[in-house]
């Protein structure tokens, strides 16, 4: 094929021996790098063989696995396999007795020219800290089923609404001097705070009406927004931990739920605000009306009655003080605990997302999130091992991710601002002032590879291919009105949505175009009138699901980054089975034909590639991939 190369991807400056090579150095934690005897998780005493792949020609002379067993430092020789593909790389392997819950490793290049250390986060002259090791769990408790899940995020009362005679009437409640109001499905909502008590009907039996829609869509998990019993339609402001609020159906609409998405083979979890709760709630009014009542420790009063702490002073959501010991039997230690009791039959929701988990048990000089959490995590194992434990954080939350706390984070740290940046501009928020700090300047793509890098690298590979990830949710705008509604941006956010490591999440009406210029628009009333649609957004959202859930590259496949420009990305997820290499272009220019280089992600030539959406066929030649004009958006290239 004519036309300009790819550029290879921006890296090491260096002339060294190896710097012309160090793109085809990879390893990760994913099947095809770390040999078990099953495929099911790593207990204490297994034996896994950890491979490390190079180009035939690098000049590596000896490989070295550092680990560093109860704190000791500890080297093993790496052996060439015979592998039999020998013209395509060279698999390095050593074996690794794992003896510890938590084993580190990385490895120690030996060249012509010196030494390099190999890690999470790549190629180092310097030796590096054991921060971005590789990481291996064993006797870790993973949510399996998550794999091959996409899940649907669904903010109850704005879903369908299944059963009118259970919606909240006009007047019905007072809560914070403002009145209950009903809402036509569709009308207008109103500025805060009047919003937050204005309800639309939508309820768990509307959800279970659904259920064929979402099939069709082809998402097999839901996450629910807060469903307990609440006087504002987000519910964060919890008054009954163990009562299903009866304007969503009650208790026996979750039953019923629970055995219709069974029947499907479809899995939910369940948001709960174990940080704080509502000001309604007769834990705190007790606690109000006497400083000496059951519950009064589990809040804290700087001075009985009117100032206590509250979730980031808002005083409608008084903060829970887990130095009381009641608290955390009632909230999970006990043995009917609220984290418990869900869990168990009939409801059997199948995990938790935890609100605000980054502030859980913080306050001040009362730091105690790592027993608590570590009491939560026992608590929702013992019960079901294969919940998944899923933790709301706009942060860094890879101390949480080390396998004794969370099963995965919300992952906008990690996956949804990184794009963000790169496709719009930089933006961070807080809630203070000034809430908005912002640059025009967008992204480099190379910002993006390594953002996502780093947040790979800071957690176990067990971890990363569970991480919760998201383009948009309840509490930011819709996505496509960050993308400033550009079409060809928003499907290339959602293809590498569907495609990266982790699992994906789409907030409902994403799919079919719904906008949304904050998180008050973008908790508007789903759109059932199909004529309203975008449907070819639609039918692309259903290609990409199809192939997440069903792909062993996507499923249980490596990542490594094969080419890095301006305004291009393209990487490659790979099983020994299949192989599929992903390349975005943000544009607004259209990219030329060329040859993307795929020797270093160790594909062999004569491999043909089918691209998902045209169905043209490529084969590789000369460690190249002849790649077609692409305009701005994305083409999926799939092993035949």
């Amino acid at each position: 094929m004519h036309g300009r190369a790819f550029d290879r991807i921006g890296g090491m400056t260096s002339s060294t021996l190896l710097s012309s090579h160090h793109l085809s150095i990879h390893h990760d934690g994913s099947k095809r790098y770390v040999l078990s005897s099953t495929d099911t998780d790593l207990h204490l005493g297994d034996e896994v063989t950890i491979r490390l792949r190079a180009a035939v020609d690098a000049p590596i002379e000896r490989i070295l696995l550092r680990t560093c067993p109860d704190g000791e430092q500890f080297f093993a020789e790496m052996q060439i396999e015979n592998s039999g593909n020998s013209s395509a790389c060279n698999w390095w392997q050593a074996k690794l007795r794992l003896s510890m819950p938590l084993t580190s490793y990385r490895f120690l290049l030996f060249t012509k020219d010196g030494i390099w250390w190999y890690n999470g986060s790549g190629l180092h002259r310097h030796v590096p800290t054991d921060a971005e090791d590789f990481r291996l769990l064993a006797d870790y408790a993973a949510p399996v089923w998550v794999r091959d899940s996409v899940f649907y995020q669904i903010f109850p009362d704005r879903f369908w609404d299944g059963d009118p005679a259970s919606n909240v009437r006009n007047d019905e409640f007072e809560y914070q001097g403002l009145q209950s109001r009903s809402r036509e499905w569709g009308e207008k909502q109103s500025g805060w705070p009047e919003a937050m008590v204005e309800f639309y009907g939508g309820d768990l039996p509307g959800v279970e009406q659904r259920l064929d829609y979402l099939t069709d869509l082809g998402v097999n998990a839901i996450y629910f927004n807060p469903i307990f019993t609440a006087y504002s339609n987000h519910r964060y402001d919890v008054v009954d931990y163990y009562n299903v609020d009866p304007h969503l159906g009650g208790d026996s609409a979750l039953t019923s739920l629970r055995l219709a998405t069974a029947e499907r083979g479809m899995r939910f979890i369940v948001d709960i605000v174990p940080n704080h709760c509502g000001v309604e709630h007769p834990w705190f009014k007790s606690a109000l009306q006497d400083p000496n009542a059951p519950t009064a420790d589990y809040f804290n009063f700087h001075q009985h009655p009117d100032e206590y702490e509250s979730w980031l002073g808002v005083r409608s959501l008084p903060k829970l003080n887990y130095r009381s010991q009641n608290l955390r039997d009632t909230v999970y230690a006990g043995s009917n605990a609220i984290f418990r009791y869900w869990l168990k039959a009939p409801y059997a929701v199948d995990g938790w997302r935890v609100d605000v988990a980054n502030m859980l048990a913080r306050h001040g000089k009362d730091q105690l999130e790592a027993e608590v959490w570590e009491g939560i995590r026992q608590a929702v194992k013992e019960e079901n091992p294969s919940a998944y434990l899923l933790g709301e954080n706009f942060f860094d939350s890879s101390q949480q991710l080390q396998g004794d706390r969370l099963d995965a984070s919300m992952n906008y740290f990690g996956f949804a601002n990184p794009i963000g940046y790169w496709l719009n501009c930089f933006e961070v928020n807080q809630h203070a002032e000034p809430r908005n700090v912002k640059s025009k300047v967008t992204w480099s793509t190379q910002a993006l590879v390594d953002s996502w890098q780093a947040s790979r690298a800071a957690i176990p590979w067990v971890i990363a291919r569970q991480q919760f990830n998201l383009l948009g949710s309840h509490d930011t705008p819709r996505f496509i009105n960050v993308l400033d509604h550009d079409q060809a941006r928003n499907r290339l956010a959602v293809a590498f949505l569907l495609t990266y490591v982790g699992v994906p999440c789409i907030y409902y009406g994403d799919e079919i175009g719904m906008t949304g210029r904050d998180a008050l628009e973008a908790r508007n009333c789903m759109i059932w009138d199909s004529t309203q649609w975008d449907a070819d957004l639609r039918s692309f959202y259903q290609t990409l699901i199809k192939l997440r859930r069903t792909s062993p590259a996507l499923i249980d496949g490596g990542f490594q980054v094969l080419l890095a420009e301006e305004n291009l990305l393209a990487y490659l997820r790979d099983t020994d089975e299949e192989q599929i290499i992903v390349i975005g272009n943000r544009g607004p220019a259209a990219h030329p034909a060329g040859l993307l280089s795929v020797e270093h992600g160790a594909i062999s030539n004569g491999t043909v590639f089918q691209e998902l959406f045209t169905g043209q066929t490529s084969t590789v030649m000369n460690g190249n991939l002849p790649l077609p004009e692409l305009s701005a958006g994305v083409q999926i290239w799939l092993t035949v």
